[in-house]
């Protein structure tokens, strides 16, 4: 939203007055005429002030033009990611070279990255696919076998539990489906062979080299995840593995793979180091006035005050939480339109996945799993 103060338009006023004295006189000064004095212009309307943005992490470094342009030759984008992993990370030259000699290019990946895109659903046929009985059983089923694990990083991080269980039936179906390319090949192909996410891809590449660096343990070439890279129960990428993942339980690991506490407390730190806030809400459902213009946001960021949106039409419903900011979600439900207030918390879910709608299903799913698991012990 772009503001407009009344400042601007006095400086406009003046460059035209100004221009209007350089120029030359058309006529003898006594022949002049004298515009008739006009009444001053109304001052433009004021955006009303919008609130600070969620404070975010540094973005994550992307590949340089030496490594991804696919106009160089590829064997020579190869030696520069070496010489790039090498000084950014400090990883041995001859060991990036040895796990890139057994790396190799999947048409598959490419071919799924190509995938025309399907039909945009709305919320009405996005929501089934997560909020079922199948997920929300199987969501307090693997809550109640984990709920001490659960309850201790909740209370450590002010995550609730649920929500760390939503995010991992979301994503992997608590999980049972994490994907089976060898993450290393994933990261390959989209580096060297997908030149239009290539910087990111290749920057995700290092972070792999890097992630081995900080964790030992790991075993490249074993690394099983989804194909474009991503892995273990919450489906973290090398950058946000090595970034932000948590050893759980002091044995001095980090293993998002296959130990649970590591898991729980990286998906809560996850969500802390982009603003999660404890305690605070995360949607309200809202009623729309009747006469209320459409009001389409800019992006996800919990910035528009609720006075500005209950003047706007849009305001929380009887019973529904409230917080000094929230972003308007408009969607298309099983009864017509949905109208939803999004705060703090809604946003960090996007954090994880930017669709809107996933968010909304991570959380619908949370509160279906609490009240199927009862409260927290």
């Amino acid at each position: 939203m772009i503001r407009r103060p009344a400042a601007v338009l006095a400086v406009s006023l003046l460059s035209l007055a100004l221009s209007s004295c350089a120029t030359p006189a058309a006529s003898p000064i006594d022949d002049a005429v004298v515009a008739a004095p006009q009444a001053p212009a109304p001052d433009a309307p004021v955006a009303p002030a919008l609130l600070p943005k969620v404070p975010q992490p540094p973005e994550r470094p992307v590949a340089p033009p030496s490594v991804t342009d696919p106009a160089i030759p590829r064997a020579q984008r190869i030696d520069a990611f070496v010489e790039y992993t090498a000084a950014t990370y400090g990883v041995d030259r001859a060991q990036i070279r040895g796990v890139l000699a057994q790396a190799e290019k999947k048409q598959a990946i490419i071919d799924a990255m190509n995938r025309p895109a399907e039909a945009v659903k709305q919320w009405h046929e996005y929501r089934p696919i997560f909020i079922n009985d199948a997920r929300i059983n199987g969501g307090v089923a693997f809550y109640n076998a984990n709920r001490a694990a659960l309850d201790r990083v909740a209370a450590q991080t002010g995550v609730p539990a649920e929500y760390i269980v939503a995010i991992i039936g979301v994503e992997t179906s608590y999980g049972r489906v994490t994907g089976n390319y060898r993450v290393v090949d994933a990261l390959y192909t989209l580096a060297f062979d997908f030149p239009k996410r290539a910087p990111f891809f290749a920057g995700e590449l290092a972070q792999l080299f890097a992630l081995k660096h900080a964790e030992p343990q790991l075993d490249l070439m074993a690394l099983k995840g989804s194909y474009a890279g991503a892995m273990g129960l919450g489906q973290f990428m090398p950058s946000s593995y090595r970034l932000w993942a948590k050893d759980g339980d002091g044995d001095g690991r980090r293993d998002l793979l296959t130990h649970l506490p590591d898991v729980f407390a990286s998906i809560a730190n996850y969500f802390v180091v982009h603003g999660w806030e404890r305690g605070g809400p995360v949607v309200a459902r809202a009623t729309r006035d009747a006469g209320a213009q459409d009001f389409t946001p800019e992006g996800w960021d919990p910035v528009h005050p609720l006075a500005d949106l209950a003047a706007r039409g849009y305001r929380p419903q009887p019973g529904q939480p409230t917080a000094d900011g929230a972003t308007l979600l408009s969607l298309d439900g099983d009864a017509g339109k949905e109208y939803w207030l999004a705060y703090r918390n809604f946003y960090v879910i996007t954090r994880y996945n930017r669709s809107p709608m996933y968010s909304l299903s991570v959380h619908q799913l949370a509160q279906a799993i609490r009240a199927g698991a009862g409260p927290a012990q």
